[in-house]
């Protein structure tokens, strides 16, 4: 089945001045659009996200404004923003310490902020292009991808450097195995997935990436063995058996692809790309069947630019965040994500 992405004319005019109401599209659809949070004042390019569940908290890296911008979930609004930062780039929220992590490529500085107040704890300068962040809560740790070939272990209260694992090129977006010890890493400039055995602290495997260049994002689907991988020259989505190691599936997908999620729920994947076939964002969703076959359900067009997003699987909603651009205002795009 294919629910596609050709909006009616109200439809259209509706998502450009942020309506809250979901269009028709959407309401019989694998996502409905319920809200738009304004970011005002805001420009420049968006890059990644971060949640407090509990605190209903979204956190917005603002890479292209020098903020870290602070949205009330419930309120539907903004309240507060860290100023002053170079290009924050990676975000992290720790919510058993309630921290937040930010990683800037500007100065290659990971900066370590108390969640409730805000106020700058620890700052360590780890080196050029500091990017993605996770925190792998079963060792304490937050790994950081930095530089021309580095993702580090961080100790999240003193900041220091624990492990350091070198790549054959600056990494991407990785992924941390919850039920095992791996990181798959994605490393564009060599072509490749890195598989890191955390424990070991060491590279213990490389996937080639040939089909498609540009493997930018990555999500994990860890309780089928399948990890996914967004390429953009040309788009595509590719699918990787992560115990051979081998592409197990390919398909077109929203072009400049810079997030993708999976949702173990409903067996969908959610890829956001920053060029749609009329030169617009674009947010696909998959869906995933047996023997490797991934359906388009649906294919929204969305304002240009829009192509850094974030799946809270708790709260049951994908956020999309919207770049200000000549006339577009910047602003949060919340969606409800549907039952199968």
């Amino acid at each position: 089945m294919k629910c596609f992405g050709v909006l009616g004319l109200a439809s259209v005019a509706a998502l450009v001045a942020g309506c809250t109401a979901p269009s028709a599209q959407t309401r019989s659809g694998p996502l409905a659009l319920i809200q738009t949070i304004p970011l005002n004042g805001i420009s420049g390019r968006i890059d990644h996200l971060a949640v407090d569940v509990q605190g209903q908290r979204l956190f917005v890296a603002a890479l292209g404004n020098g903020t870290v911008e602070v949205v009330d979930l419930a309120a539907g609004k903004r309240i507060a923003g860290i100023k002053g930062l170079k290009e924050p780039q990676g975000l992290c929220y720790i919510a058993e310490l309630n921290r937040l992590v930010v990683a800037c490529g500007g100065d290659g500085t990971v900066r370590f902020y108390d969640g409730r107040t805000l106020q700058p704890l620890q700052t360590l300068g780890l080196g050029d292009d500091a990017d993605n962040v996770r925190y792998d809560p079963g060792a304490g740790r937050v790994w950081v991808g930095y530089g021309s070939g580095g993702l580090a272990a961080l100790d999240p209260h003193s900041a220091a450097v624990v492990a350091n694992v070198k790549l054959k090129g600056h990494p991407e977006s990785f992924q941390l195995e919850k039920n095992g010890n791996r990181i798959f890493v994605n490393v564009p400039t060599a072509q490749e997935v890195a598989v890191i055995d955390r424990d070991k602290g060491a590279v213990i495997a490389a996937w080639p990436v040939r089909t498609a260049l540009g493997n930018f994002p990555m999500g994990l689907d860890e309780a089928h063995g399948r990890l996914f991988i967004g390429c953009r020259m040309p788009a595509r989505l590719l699918a990787y058996n992560t115990e051979s190691g081998e592409k197990v599936a390919e398909v077109p997908c929203a072009g400049d692809v810079d997030d993708v999620f999976y949702d173990a729920a409903a067996r969908r994947l959610y890829v956001t790309g920053g060029m749609g076939k009329l030169g617009q964002g674009r947010l696909d969703v998959f869906e995933q069947g047996e023997a490797d076959r991934y359906a388009l359900l649906a294919e929204l067009d969305m304002p240009l630019g829009a192509r850094t997003s974030l799946f809270v699987a708790d709260l049951g909603r994908l956020y999309v965040a919207v770049p200000r651009l000549l006339l577009q205002a910047a602003e949060i795009r919340v969606f409800k994500v549907g039952c199968p």
